[in-house]
Formats: structure tokens, C-alpha cells, sequence
């Protein structure tokens, strides 16, 4: 099935419908317009797979996608215009510029902690940039994925773009397969083996990876402010976003003041009955969930801890000075759990910080200037945050992604549009006067020739 599919995509593409700006636009409206009409109803699938609030769903799943979508159509046509560039002086008369165009066929694999913002607003730009696409939803996000695939086959002829449902064996059969480009969302684990499947057909990539992500709260923090935007950049989705505080480094004079506010915060999120509250969502697979559970064992709890197996509920956990060879400490925690370590003097940051591959999002906050800067120089991450957190991926001018073992590549907004384009250079000749300076028999001096320098 997988090979026809692609062939399918490839005749399609072939026929060059898809480099008609209307053509994208036609169909960019159609999707808007189905995800208006479906929105409860994919909000009801992202609840019946890990009880995500609605508020939750609205705000970072359709919304979002919505937002995108609402962006492309308005840009798209500005977007793909040629770019003019000044015309070198050596290949007078010309005109020249540089022009998007897409690449082909593209493969989208989609995570399940943000099921549907993340299968949808990648393929926006795709498609605003021309390219068919496969998309390849989570196979454990079961509920989203089936409404993914029913908008998709509503909106889309299967040779412009279609929907894979399937586990690791489809995933394998669709990278085994020759695509113009791949946008792959999920762990570092499994970006090594998508990335190993591109190089095989020098297919370039983007890899939207993870990473342990610090958030350093120093003295001169506004303490409680502080704690109330790191608890929401936390347990929003219940931890499961790849750019949320990985682990909290505060300075040992306002600790105690930082884990006070973050208790009254939590519980004012989420009442004094966590598990009852509509708005906190669960662990989205069992694997993550025993997963999470095992991190917890032996921690020194200072808040939460508790957990149901019924459906997959872990409370909003705040873990007290972690050794930093623990389990919980070793890699990316992806839940809502929250280790607190203190620190004194500032080159104690790096111990912790550079033990770690570079992170996909740093936090700071702190009131000393001087402090923000040296941190936010000092250290490469994807993106990130002085006094908040998460909110930089609100912006459609900042683009979003990983560096080093946290991604390659960053879209969103126009950063999208451009990720799926190929930018190929064009030089125009006049033919009214032709120079004759670089043809045999060279007659010209050597010493003119260094002079010139730019001669082609």
C-alpha cells in the first residue's frame, strides 16, 4: 500500500498543480474550514485519549493550528514570490533572485503528546510551500489520529495528501521509502534512526527532538511570579510538552520561598484534590506512565508523589535535590514531575547544565541583567525564555526547534513556509551586450584579474 501511495504522490506532483499558489490556497481554506467544523470533535478525541481540558485543546491544538492556517493563506502568495537580489556588476546586463520552490513529496511524523497541533501545523507549511504529503500520526494516540485521517480524506484527494495510521512497522516501511524531505516529531532515540533512513536517499530532514531543559531561578527573581509561570510551563498537558521545564536550579537563599509558592500555585491550578480537577490531563501511553512511576521511587518527595493506574493519573510532583546520577536526572522527565536543586555561587550552574546535550528551551529568571545575559550567551539551546516560560512558541516570527541532540531545523509562521522550500538561485542575462573578458584567449593582465577579483 505504502508504494503506491508514493508513486501515486509522485504522479500527482509531477502534474505541477501544486506549484499554483491558488491551488495551495483552495485547498489551506478547505482545511481551515474542516477543522472549524470538527473542532469538538477533536477536542473529544484529545480528551478520550489522555483527558486533555478542553481549554488545553482549544488553546495549544486547534487554536494554534487554526492561527497557522489563518497566516499561510494571508502570506502564501508574498511568500512565494521571487526574491530579488542586486545583480553581481560581472554579469552585466542581468536580473537576478532567488526562488521557492517545493520540494516533492514529503513525510510527516507526528507525535502523541501533542497529537494534532503537531501533525497539522507542520503540514500547513508543506503544503503552502507546494509539496503533497503523507502524514503519520501516533499509533498511541488512537482517537486523535483516526479524526486526523477523517479531515484529511474529506479536505484532500489521497494523491495530494493522505494519512498512514499504523505502529513502528508502517513508520518503517514509509522511511524505507525515497522522499523529498522528512519532518519528524518525537524523541532523540528514534530521530537517529529517522535521520539514518534519510541519509540513505540524502533526504534532508527536520528533527524535532526533546532534551532536558533547565529553568534557573536566581535571587533577584520575583519569587512568586516566577513560581506561578513555571508551574503552568510544567504541568500544562501534564509535563508532556518537549519545551517545558525539565528541572528547576534556584538559589539555596530563596528556595524555600520558591517551593512554598510553587505548592499554592499547583494547588490553586488544580485544588487541593488533584485527581478530581478537570483541568490535568493524564500520562498519554502506559509505557511513559510506569515509566514516570519508576522515576519517583526513592525520590524525596516535597509535593505530590501520588498516582492511580486506572487511568494513568500522576499528580503534579515536586522532587526535593535529585542526585544527579538518579534515575530522574538522567534524561528528558516528560511528565509532571519537577526536580528542585539549589545552588550558591553561579559556577555551580554548570555542573548540571553542561552535563547535559544542549537543551531544546532554557528558562531564567531573575531581575539582574547582567545575570540574563550571561546565561543566555553562554549556553546554545533551541529557544527560550527570560522570566516565563513555553511562550516563545507562541510567536510565528521566532522559529522553533532544536540544536545538536534537541533538532535540526525550526518552523512555524513563514520559518515553516521556508523549512519546505527549496531556494534556488537564478541569474537572467541581457543579450544586448556581451563582455568579453572571460573568454579564451585571455589577453587580459594578471594584476587586472586579482584586482577584479568578483570576475565570476
Amino acid at each position: 500500500m505504502v508504494k503506491q501511495l508514493v508513486a501515486a504522490q509522485n504522479d500527482f506532483f509531477a502534474t505541477q498543480k501544486t506549484k499554483d499558489v491558488s491551488f495551495r490556497k483552495q485547498y489551506l481554506k478547505k482545511l481551515q474550514q474542516e477543522i472549524i467544523d470538527q473542532e469538538d470533535a477533536i477536542c473529544d478525541a484529545l480528551y478520550a485519549d489522555f483527558k486533555k481540558p478542553k481549554f488545553e485543546s482549544l488553546a495549544t491544538e486547534t487554536q494554534f493550528a487554526l492561527s497557522e492556517l489563518k497566516h499561510a493563506i494571508k502570506n502564501v502568495e508574498s511568500w512565494s514570490e521571487p526574491e530579488r537580489v542586486s545583480a553581481s556588476w560581472s554579469n552585466f546586463p542581468s536580473k537576478e533572485w532567488i526562488q521557492p520552490e517545493p520540494y516533492g513529496k514529503v513525510l510527516i511524523i507526528s507525535p502523541w503528546n501533542y497529537p494534532f497541533m503537531l501533525a497539522i501545523s507542520p503540514l500547513i507549511g508543506a503544503l503552502a510551500a507546494g509539496n503533497t504529503a503523507i502524514l503519520k500520526p501516533s499509533e498511541f494516540s488512537t482517537n486523535t489520529s483516526k479524526i486526523i485521517s477523517r479531515i484529511i480524506r474529506k479536505v484532500f484527494p489521497p494523491e495530494y495528501v493522505t494519512v498512514v495510521e499504523g505502529g513502528v512497522e508502517v513508520s518503517q516501511q514509509l522511511l524505507a521509502e525515497k522522499w523529498e524531505y522528512i519532518f519528524f516529531t518525537g524523541s532523540t532515540k528514534v530521530g537517529k534512526i529517522v535521520y539514518k533512513s534519510a541519509a540513505e536517499h540524502l533526504t534532508p530532514v527536520t528533527l524535532e527532538l526533546s532534551g532536558k531543559n533547565p529553568c534557573i531561578v536566581d535571587e533577584t527573581a520575583s519569587i512568586k511570579l516566577a513560581a506561578k509561570r513555571i508551574a503552568w510551563g510544567k504541568f500544562i498537558n501534564a509535563g508532556q510538552t518537549c519545551i517545558a521545564p525539565d528541572y528547576i536550579l534556584v538559589h539555596k537563599s530563596v528556595k524555600d520561598a520558591l517551593v512554598k509558592h510553587l505548592k499554592q500555585h499547583i494547588t490553586d491550578f488544580y485544588g487541593e484534590n488533584m485527581e478530581t480537577s478537570n483541568d490535568f490531563a493524564r500520562i498519554a501511553t502506559d509505557k511513559h506512565y510506569e515509566e514516570l512511576k519508576a522515576m519517583l521511587e526513592g525520590q524525596p518527595v516535597l509535593f505530590g508523589g501520588t498516582f492511580a493506574d486506572k487511568d494513568r493519573y500522576i499528580a503534579p510532583t515536586l522532587v526535593d535535590d535529585p542526585q544527579l546520577d538518579s534515575t530522574i536526572m538522567e534524561g528528558e522527565i516528560f511528565g509532571p514531575i519537577l526536580p528542585i536543586i539549589s545552588y550558591t555561587e553561579e559556577s555551580e550552574l554548570d555542573t548540571y547544565i553542561s552535563k547535559y546535550p544542549k537543551s531544546l528551551a532554557f528558562y531564567v529568571f531573575s531581575e539582574n541583567k547582567k545575570f540574563q545575559k550571561r546565561l543566555m550567551d553562554s549556553y546554545s539551546f533551541g529557544g527560550g525564555a527570560i522570566n516565563d516560560t513555553v511562550v516563545h512558541i507562541s510567536n510565528k516570527d521566532l522559529p522553533f526547534g532544536g540544536v545538536g541532540a534537541s533538532g535540526i531545523g525550526g518552523y512555524h509562521g513563514k520559518h515553516t513556509f521556508e523549512l519546505f522550500s527549496h531556494h534556488k538561485s537564478v541569474a537572467k542575462r541581457g543579450t544586448w551586450v556581451d563582455v568579453p573578458l572571460r573568454y579564451a584567449p585571455y589577453s587580459i593582465s594578471m594584476d587586472l584579474v586579482k584586482k577584479i577579483k568578483h570576475l565570476f
